[in-house]
C-alpha cells in the first residue's frame, strides 16, 4: 500500500520579484535563521530548508495542505517584517515546479548573474544547515541531492558557466573599465566574508598590486590580507582613510550604509578631482545610493554588476535553453519517482 506523499512548495522572494532595496528588508542573520526553524518546527513542519543569499530568500517545505501558510509565517517571524511588506515579493511555487526551480537555482540559471557558481555552494550550505537541525526528511533529502547532481551536470556538459561568472570577477571587470589597468590603482575592500575573499582573490589574480582589506574584526582583515600580500585595517581606520583609495568595494553586512552621502562628498573633496569608483556588493547597501549624483563618483551596485555580467549572455542563450530543458526533464523524473514510492522508502 502506498502512502500519500505530502505537499511540496517553495516560497521565493528574489531579484525577479523585489528591488535591491526591497531585498534588504529580507536579509537574515544567524539569529533570524534560528528563528525561522523554530517557528517552522512549532508549526509542525517536518521538512523545510531555508535558502537565504543577498538576492534570494526561499523556503522549500513539505507538509499538509497548509504547508505554504506555515512556511510564510516562519519567514515573517525570521525577517521581522509585516506580511504587507513581504507578500508582494513572495512567489509560491508548487510541486514539480518547485523541483524544477531548485534545479535551476543550483545550476545558476535563476541567478541574477546567469551561470554564477557561488549559489551551488550556498545551497549546499543551506541544506547542510537544515540537515544538522533535523529539519530534512526523505522528500527533501532526495530532491536536494538530485539538485546538486543536476547542477554539476549542467556546469560540466553545457556552456552556461563560460567566463567564470562571479561577483569578484565582474567587480574587477568593472574596475578595469574605469581605470584601464588596476596595476597602479589603490583598492580598499570592506568586508572579509565569502564575497570579500572572492573579490580580493580576483583582484590579485588580475594584476591589482595595491589591495587593502578592512573588517570590524581586525584579525579577520589581517589574515585575509596576509594571504594575498595586502595591507589590513580595522574598519573604522579604513573609513577614515577612504579618500586615499581609487576603488572602494563594499562587501560588509550592515544595517545602514558605511559611507553615507555626506561622507562620500567629503571623500571626493579630498581627492583633488581624481575619480572614485564605489562597488557596492552589499544587501543592505554599503554606500548611499544618492552618491550617484556626485561628480567624479562612479557607483555600481549588484543590479549594475548583473547587467555587466549578462551583457554577453546572448551568445550563451542557446546553452541556457538546452540546460534548462535537460534540467526540467531531470526534475520531472525526480518528482515522479518521489510520488511513485512509498513515503518511507524515498531516499
Amino acid at each position: 500500500m502506498r502512502t500519500k506523499v505530502p505537499t511540496l512548495v517553495a516560497l521565493s522572494a528574489t531579484h525577479h520579484t523585489a528591488s535591491l532595496d526591497a531585498r534588504a528588508a529580507f536579509t537574515l542573520s544567524d539569529e533570524g535563521k534560528a528563528a525561522f526553524y523554530l517557528a517552522a518546527r512549532e508549526a509542525g513542519l517536518g521538512e523545510v530548508v531555508l535558502l537565504t543569499t543577498c538576492n534570494r530568500l526561499e523556503a522549500y517545505a513539505v507538509g499538509d495542505e497548509a504547508v505554504a501558510l506555515h512556511a510564510r509565517a516562519a519567514l515573517l517571524k525570521a525577517t521581522g517584517v509585516e506580511g504587507a511588506i513581504l507578500d508582494p515579493h513572495l512567489k509560491p511555487i508548487p510541486g514539480q515546479q518547485a523541483v524544477e526551480h531548485l534545479f535551476s537555482v543550483v545550476s545558476g540559471l535563476d541567478s541574477q548573474m546567469v551561470g554564477e557558481s557561488e549559489i551551488a555552494g550556498q545551497t549546499k550550505d543551506a541544506y547542510a544547515d537544515a540537515l544538522a537541525r533535523g529539519m530534512t526528511g526523505p522528500v527533501l533529502n532526495r530532491i536536494f541531492q538530485k539538485a546538486f547532481q543536476a547542477g554539476a551536470w549542467a556546469r560540466t556538459h553545457t556552456g552556461i558557466a563560460q567566463g567564470q561568472v562571479s561577483l569578484g570577477n565582474v567587480a574587477v571587470d568593472l574596475a578595469n573599465r574605469v581605470f584601464g589597468s588596476l596595476k597602479d590603482a589603490r583598492i580598499l575592500v570592506l568586508g572579509t566574508g565569502d564575497v570579500g575573499r572572492q573579490v580580493v582573490q580576483a583582484l590579485v589574480s588580475r594584476g591589482a598590486a595595491q589591495v587593502s582589506v578592512a573588517s570590524r574584526t581586525f584579525e579577520n582583515a589581517r589574515v585575509l590580507a596576509e594571504e594575498f600580500a595586502g595591507a589590513s585595517f580595522a574598519l573604522a581606520d579604513a573609513l577614515r582613510q577612504a579618500h586615499t583609495h581609487d576603488v572602494i568595494i563594499g562587501c560588509a553586512q550592515v544595517d545602514r550604509p558605511l559611507l553615507d552621502h555626506q561622507s562620500i562628498l567629503e571623500i571626493v573633496g579630498q581627492r583633488q578631482d581624481r575619480p572614485l569608483l564605489l562597488v557596492d556588493l552589499g544587501v543592505p547597501r554599503n554606500f548611499s545610493a544618492e552618491s550617484r549624483s556626485i561628480d567624479g563618483v562612479y557607483l555600481s551596485d549588484l543590479d549594475d554588476l548583473a547587467a555587466v555580467a549578462n551583457a554577453h549572455l546572448q551568445a550563451r542563450l542557446a546553452e541556457v535553453s538546452r540546460a534548462r530543458e535537460a534540467l526540467d526533464r531531470r526534475a520531472e523524473r525526480v518528482w515522479l519517482a518521489t510520488h511513485d514510492q512509498p513515503a518511507n522508502d524515498i531516499l
